[in-house]
């Protein structure tokens, strides 16, 4: 019995296309969000931040997605490299995606997510926390600066 392929169809299953057309990147969010899901309902909770990611990897690319992991991005002051960020995964060079583990969202993470948005000019980021009570997201938006 190959598990991948039951895994992968459960997903499918549960992933519905949405029937709203103001969403940014549905179908690709509802196959990431799916995944963890997928994770967190096979390893539980209580890891290390750094297997629910692995786990997640593996969930990502098992669904076809095209992932990086760990995108470098320096922080930087006239020029001059003053800091490095790290994305924990960037999926199809459109979806930001970074892990939280416990204690929900605080503005830190939303700020941080906002952040790698406006310095990478992506309009989607999805904060996904595995906490003690389940697997939680939040579908974060880039909205472009107007000037008058």
């Amino acid at each position: 019995m190959n598990t991948s392929t039951n895994s992968e169809s459960r997903t499918n299953e549960r992933i519905k296309t949405p029937n709203r057309n103001d969403l940014v990147l549905p179908e690709t969010s509802y196959t990431i969000i799916g995944c963890a899901f997928d994770v967190y309902n096979e390893l539980g909770h209580g890891h290390h931040e750094k297997y629910y990611q692995r786990a997640l990897a593996e969930a990502l690319t098992d669904a076809k997605l095209r992932i990086k992991q760990q995108v470098y991005y320096p922080l930087q002051y006239h020029d001059k490299i003053i800091g490095k960020q790290f994305l924990d995964f960037l999926v199809e060079e459109k979806i930001i995606i970074e892990i939280k583990k416990d204690g929900g969202y605080s503005k830190r993470h939303i700020d941080q997510v906002l952040q790698y948005l406006a310095r990478t000019n992506l309009s989607l980021a999805i904060l996904i926390n595995f906490g003690n009570q389940g697997v939680s997201f939040k579908r974060i938006i880039n909205f472009p600066k107007k000037y008058s």
